[in-house]
């Protein structure tokens, strides 16, 4: 469990991955696809871990960007620098609001993540971050992600739900009876 204080932030437990990886994206398609990185959200999220643009440029720089010929699969280059769990899980959370974040949609907040770690690459060795929408519920947009090397060897899967939370001029739907 992690807490901010007193509050809940977030809980883990064990779950299954049900996300099987498209068919895997070259390094060269990569970084091709981060040329066609469009930033979605507000500022709020300018200093993320993951995909922000930092100041101080200790960051993961994950640019995800539709795959030419193959949208809506998204892609990015990353380098792995400091690798660790942690840091796989990181690399393979924010590329999925890439690839649920359509136009119109507003912020889309992570609400569930269950992934799997087969191998934590090497420190400075070429990556491939994979992202691909997998249908929506309301208000719930499902998306999976990958982590592959440059060779194609999956290391890392996620299956992920994105909420997007209710804009304040919306009402809760009567309960019936």
């Amino acid at each position: 469990m992690l807490l901010d204080g007193e509050d809940v932030v977030a809980q883990a437990r064990p779950a299954p991955v049900d996300a099987e990886p498209p068919e895997a994206v070259s390094l060269a398609e990569a970084v091709a696809a981060r040329e066609r990185h469009v930033r979605v959200g507000s500022d709020v999220f300018r200093e993320c871990f993951t995909c922000g643009i930092r100041a101080e440029h200790d960051g993961l720089d994950i640019h995800a960007g539709p795959v030419p010929g193959r949208e809506p699969l998204h892609a990015a280059p990353w380098v792995a620098r400091e690798p660790s769990y942690e840091v796989v899980w990181a690399a393979i959370d924010c590329p999925g609001a890439y690839a649920v974040g359509a136009e119109g949609r507003g912020e889309a907040v992570l609400g569930r993540m269950a992934a799997r770690v087969d191998r934590v690459p090497a420190e400075g060795e070429s990556c491939v971050v994979l992202s691909w929408p997998l249908g929506e519920d309301g208000r719930k947009l499902f998306a999976g992600t990958a982590l592959l090397s440059a060779e194609g060897e999956l290391l890392a899967v996620a299956r992920q739900t994105w909420i997007v939370p209710r804009r304040g001029d919306e009402r809760l739907p009567t309960p019936p009876g």
